[in-house]
């Protein structure tokens, strides 16, 4: 079995990668020339890893009231489905076998293209009941157990010494946060309502000191409910009562508005139908009402963005604040069903629709395109939404293939170790362990169980108090992940020596079909290259606000990254979401051996009608610990190609026209690996803004002539080995032996 596929029926069910650059027969209408339009799914043989799969299209024009989807098997209609939106979730898996599907609009006779898709043995039942069956579900929890609390929960009192051992931590833990914490009272006087429209540091500080202070008051509400349930002592239902009140207070169309600041919004809301879940009958009956209307109103804010224009989101799901927001919409209409006017129709609208949608940023073998920054923080959302939704409705988000192959995507691109993010907004921070170790913890599974017992970090502790017990991953022996993984549909890939091995060299590539859209960067082909911890070459840059001088002119931009660039700095494009959702890159080829991992990607669409081909290959030489990569690259009209060289320490430049980079005991030299005459390049420094303080980047570019065509060719040696080289070639490739290890690379 080939490499790719052993790994992806190991690791995760994903696309078998001849699908990869598959093209739809005939376009038709379920495939929008919307770049932001959802994309019909699933489609080019794609093998599913849930079962039964999610089926989505986008809209017929004239939007009818239903569509109807046919599924058939060997040339015979097996299933059929009535569905009032642009998706649809069948409630019960189907059986192993090879299916096409199609659709048609209630108003005419016109069906798409059938699309073809497998169920094997590999894919994972996860079935949602229908939403009259979930209400009822939620419905038979009585009030004197939470809804959001697992059924076993029960009052420090009454647990044995092994929920002792594993959780006092957590509540000593708990109860000092909450003692010595200073929590600021909450004001609308705070925060004047900034109305310009423009984004300025001002205005993005007002909006993070509102996030900022509104989540504290929050997280004080619910760790003092929490401590109230787990201890019986008034002094925390006070406090909880204090606080709920001073966000219950907060104007709801003032500065914590959805409009002024979407994210306080939601938190305030799902706060206090938190806390009105835990302490039902703990509060007095009037206040209980006060903070349902509170909820009732923003809560209601969400609905309606979410909502307009014919559920927007559905059509355009590629919304970073959109999709989160729908998950808060969930749990907040499941907390509150019964005892809230509007949350029948919250529920109807957002609870499968979540649960079938967690997330627009890969497809369904999981991973995060905006990065792994944003990644850590839609984990932290995941233990707060997913956790009680599952007690409420009985369905475990965290059984969902696409939530497995996340947990797998950390192990891949935030492995032990690790000392800053990958690719994207906020790539410079670095990770919070606590925050993967906690959701890794929530999987029954031997790769999630490797990944807990690798990293450091103690699970936050509201949520470890609130977690199902045992935790899922001790039922499983830690086996570690391959060393080398393709995450398809982000087009992100992981080399790494030995995953195991806190020295390690880790190689990272991206070139995603989501190109610089949202949170995502001009860095199609980029790598990023660590060695025991030490970055050596890195993207640079910081976000030191949204929308700033620097962020648009500088830290998005592909001169900022290690990718081509031509004429100066010239590179991919940034400008506009939708645009640049259609400026993309492919991985086109991958393939992984004990010796060798190999990939291959094409970023021609990211760069605009100024370039014809772009085509980068990178070798892993996993018994050399050296890289080879290599790019072609063809112009429209003739430019100079530059080959650009970020790192976190000075760059030295050679006499033998190479490049040695050494941060602190880690190093990597770089050198073309053709002759002048072959492939003549020139060093230059380069120059870019102040990096972020307490950190160190230096910049340079190899660049050709000016030339319709160019091709680098370069070492990375790991270690700065010197290994020896030998070239040997034919009219169509190259031969490197490389201190023993053999590659060849085509021309």
């Amino acid at each position: 079995m080939p490499a790719i596929q052993r790994f992806l029926t190991r690791a995760l069910i994903a696309l078998p990668f001849a699908t990869l650059t598959a093209g739809v027969a005939h376009a038709d209408w379920v495939l929008s020339t919307e770049p932001e339009a959802v994309r019909p799914a699933p489609s080019n043989y794609q093998i599913q890893p849930q079962n039964p799969p999610a089926f989505a299209w986008s809209r017929y024009p004239s939007k009818p009231p239903q569509y109807y989807i046919e599924v058939s098997q060997n040339g015979q209609v097996v299933y059929t489905f009535t569905a009032d939106k642009n998706w649809y979730l069948p409630s019960k898996a189907f059986p192993v076998g090879h299916y096409s599907w199609r659709v048609r609009p209630s108003t005419i006779a016109q069906w798409s293209t059938p699309r073809e898709f497998d169920i094997t043995a590999n894919s994972t039942v996860f079935e949602v009941p229908d939403n009259s069956s979930l209400r009822s579900f939620v419905a038979t929890k009585p009030r004197q157990v939470a809804r959001q609390l697992p059924n076993n929960f029960v009052p420090k009192s009454q647990w044995t010494p092994a929920m002792l051992a594993e959780r006092k931590p957590a509540l000593d833990a708990l109860i000092n946060e909450y003692t010595y914490r200073n929590v600021k009272t909450v004001n609308d006087a705070d925060w004047p309502i900034l109305t310009s429209g423009t984004t300025t540091s001002i205005s993005t500080a007002s909006a993070a000191d509102i996030r900022t202070r509104v989540n504290a008051t929050a997280r004080q509400v619910e760790a003092a409910a929490m401590l109230y349930r787990l201890t019986l002592d008034k002094k925390y239902l006070t406090e909880a009562i204090t606080r709920g009140d001073q966000l219950a207070n907060l104007n709801i169309n003032g500065p914590t508005s959805f409009k002024y600041q979407d994210q306080a919004n939601r938190q305030i809301a799902l706060t206090l139908i938190k806390a009105t879940d835990l302490l039902y009958y703990d509060i007095d009956a009037t206040r209980r009402q006060w903070w349902w209307n509170v909820v009732d109103a923003r809560a209601q804010q969400i609905y309606l963005d979410l909502s307009a224009n014919g559920d927007r989101i559905d059509q355009y799901p590629y919304d970073s604040h959109g999709g989160t927001n729908l998950g808060f919409l969930a749990l907040i209409s499941t907390l509150s069903l019964g005892n809230i006017k509007n949350s029948g129709l919250w529920f109807d609208f957002s609870v499968r629709s979540y649960i079938n949608s967690v997330y627009a940023w890969s497809g369904p073998e999981g991973g995060f395109a905006n990065g792994t920054a944003y990644g850590q923080y839609t984990a932290d959302y995941a233990l707060q939404l997913w956790q009680p939704l599952m007690a409420a409705t009985g369905v475990n988000l965290f059984d969902k293939p696409w939530a497995r192959g996340f947990m797998q995507y950390f192990a891949h691109f935030v492995p032990p170790g690790s000392t800053s993010h990958l690719f994207g907004d906020e790539n410079e921070t670095v990770p919070d362990f606590r925050m993967l170790k906690s959701y890794a913890q929530r999987f029954n599974s031997p790769y999630a169980a490797w990944y807990v017992k690798s990293i450091s970090g103690t699970e936050d502790s509201l949520s470890a108090l609130m977690a199902p017990y045992p935790l899922p991953y001790t039922q499983s022996t830690p086996v570690q992940p391959p060393n080398a993984a393709l995450y398809p549909s982000i087009g992100w890939v992981a080399m790494h020596s030995n995953l195991s091995d806190l020295k390690r060299t880790s190689l990272y590539f991206k070139s995603s079909p989501y190109g610089a859209y949202n949170h995502s960067h001009g860095d199609q082909n980029g790598i990023i290259l660590f060695s025991g911890g030490r970055k050596l070459l890195g993207e640079s840059g910081y976000l030191d606000y949204y929308n700033s001088p620097m962020f648009n002119d500088w830290y998005r931009q592909s001169k900022a990254h290690n990718v081509v660039t031509y004429d100066k700095g010239i590179g991919q494009d940034v400008t506009g979401n939708t645009a640049t959702l259609a400026k993309n890159g492919k991985v086109t080829a991958f393939s992984t051996t004990s010796a060798l991992d190999y990939a291959e990607g094409d970023a021609t669409p990211a760069y605009g009608a100024a370039v014809k081909s772009a085509l980068r290959r990178i070798w892993y030489l996993r018994g050399q610990d050296a890289v080879i990569v290599q790019d072609k690259i063809t112009g429209a009209v003739a430019h100079s190609w530059e080959f650009n060289v970020h790192a976190a320490a000075p760059i030295t430049y050679n006499s033998d026209n190479s490049l040695t980079i050494t941060n602190v005991d880690r190093s990597v030299c770089i050198r073309p690996l053709l002759s002048a005459a072959q492939m003549p390049v020139t060093y230059a420094t380069r120059s870019g803004p102040a990096p972020k303080p307490g950190t160190y980047e230096a910049h340079g570019a190899y660049a050709t002539p000016s030339t319709l065509s160019g091709e680098f060719l370069m070492l990375l040696d790991v270690g700065c080995k010197r290994p020896s080289v030998s070239m040997s070639e034919t009219t169509t490739s190259r031969t490197f032996t490389i201190g023993g290890q053999t590659v060849t690379v085509p021309k």
